[in-house]
C-alpha cells in the first residue's frame, strides 16, 4: 500500500512527507495505522546525527499509538481492531531480554537504529522502487502506517485516548520508570531532577505518585518550573540565577537521597553529583553529544557511598509498565496529559521546532 511519511533525507534537515510504498507485515510484525505519535528528543539527536543510523533516506518516530489492521502468521495474542502503542524493540532471545531487562537487550542496535529488519529488509520503498530504511525502534512510527515487530507493541484499554497514548512508549515511560523502576524512592525520602521537560516532568510525577516527600525541580525556564509545582514539586531552582547544589543542600539538609539527570550536560551531571547525599543514588540518561565528558570527584563519591545508574528507557517491559501507568493516569496520579501539545501531522517540523525552543513540552503529531 501507499502511505505518507516524514523521512529525514539528509542529516541536520527537517523532514520531508513523501508518499512511499509499504510492504507486507512479516510472520513477526504486526500492521498498525498510526492515529498518532510522540516527538521525542532521540528523533530529534538522530536528525541532527548525534546517534547514528546506518543511512539515509529513514523514516524516524518511536512513540507511536494507533489500531491493529493486521497480524504476521507469528503473532497470537494481537488481533485486528487492538488499540496500541508502539515502544522500544529488543531481540527476546539475549540475557538481558530473558532476565526481565529488554532495555538492555545485547543485540539493541540491530533491532532499533540499524534502519531495518535483522535481516536487511526495508518496509518502505520510493514510487522507483528506492528503499527507505525503517523499523526505527521497531516501528519508524512518522508514517500513517507500519509494519511494527510484535516486541514492539504493547495492548492498551479501548477507552484510552490513543491522542494521548503514543508518549507512553519512550519518553513518559523513560522518566517515570528511572524513578519507579531504577531508583526507587522511598515515600517520605527525597528526590531532584535536573531538566524539566518531558522526561524530567514525567519522572517528577512518579516521584509524586510514589509520595515522595520532598521533590525538586532544577531548570533554567521559569514556565517548565512554575508547570513543576503545579504538578507536585515541593521546591524548584532556576539553574541559570541560583547555586544548585547548594540549595539542593539547603533543602534537604545535607544532599539528596535520589537524583536523576535529563539533560546529558556534563556540567549539570556533576552538579547532580555533587548534590547528593552520603549513599545517595543517581540517574543519568540525557543524550549527550560525543565527546561530552562529566568529572567525578572519585575519591569523594567513594567516601560518600554514593550510586549512579545509567538508565534506558526507564529499564521497563513495555507491555507490563506502559497498562501501569494508565492505571495511575485513570486514577488522577499521573497526569502526563498536562504536558502534551497536538499537532497535525502535516506541522511536524514545527513540533520539533517548538520542543527545541522549550514552547512546547511534549509533542504529539495527529494523523
Amino acid at each position: 500500500m501507499n502511505v505518507k511519511a516524514a523521512v529525514l533525507e539528509e542529516i541536520g534537515k527537517p523532514l520531508e512527507i513523501r508518499e512511499l510504498a509499504l510492504d507486507e507485515p512479516r510472520a513477526d510484525e504486526v500492521q498498525v495505522r498510526l492515529v498518532a505519535t510522540g516527538v521525542c528528543h532521540t528523533d530529534a539527536v538522530v536528525r541532527d546525527g548525534w546517534i547514528p543510523t546506518s543511512g539515509l533516506p529513514i523514516v524516524l518516530g518511536h512513540e507511536g499509538a494507533g489500531i491493529v489492521e493486521r497480524v504476521g502468521s507469528a503473532v497470537s495474542h494481537l488481533s485486528p481492531g487492538d488499540r496500541v502503542v508502539l515502544s522500544v524493540n529488543s531481540c527476546g532471545a539475549c540475557r538481558s531480554c530473558f532476565g526481565g531487562h529488554p532495555a538492555y537487550c545485547e543485540n539493541i542496535y540491530v533491532h532499533n537504529f540499524a534502519g531495518g529488519r535483522p535481516d536487511g529488509t526495508a518496509a518502505f520503498a520510493t514510487g522507483e522502487g528506492s528503499p527507505v530504511l525503517s523499523h526505527f525502534f521497531g516501528q519508524s512510527s512518522f508514517a500513517e502506517v507500519v509494519n511494527a515487530s510484535v516486541r514492539s507493541v504493547v495492548k492498551i484499554p479501548e477507552d484510552f485516548p490513543l491522542e494521548l497514548a503514543g508518549p507512553l512508549g519512550c519518553g513518559v515511560q523513560t522518566g517515570a520508570g528511572a524513578v519507579l523502576n531504577v531508583l526507587r524512592p522511598a515515600p517520605g525520602g527525597s528526590f531532584v531532577v535536573f531538566g524539566a521537560g518531558a522526561v524530567g516532568l514525567s519522572a517528577l510525577l512518579a516521584a509524586v505518585a510514589a509520595r515522595v516527600g520532598t521533590v525538586i525541580a532544577v531548570d533554567i525556564n521559569d514556565d517548565r518550573l512554575s508547570l513543576a509545582t503545579e504538578l507536585g514539586a515541593t521546591h524548584v531552582i532556576n539553574g541559570a540565577s541560583e547555586d544548585a547544589v547548594a540549595r539542593i543542600q539547603e533543602i534537604t539538609g545535607g544532599g539528596v537521597q535520589t537524583a536523576l539527570d535529563t539533560t546529558g550536560n556534563a556540567r549539570v551531571f556533576r552538579q547532580m553529583i555533587d548534590a547528593l547525599g552520603v549513599a545517595g543514588h543517581a540517574g543519568a540518561l540525557g543524550a549527550a553529544a560525543a565527546g561530552s565528558e562529566g568529572v567525578i570527584d572519585l575519591p569523594t563519591a567513594l567516601s560518600r557511598g554514593i550510586r549512579v545508574t545509567w538508565v534506558v528507557e526507564g529499564d521497563a517491559v513495555p507491555q507490563l509498565f506502559i497498562p501501569e501507568l494508565i492505571a495511575l493516569h485513570r486514577a488522577g496520579h499521573f497526569p502526563f496529559d498536562r504536558l502534551v501539545r497536538s499537532y497535525p501531522f502535516g506541522e511536524i517540523n514545527a513540533a520539533f521546532a517548538d520542543s527545541e525552543s522549550g514552547e512546547v513540552i511534549k509533542p504529539v503529531v495527529v494523523f
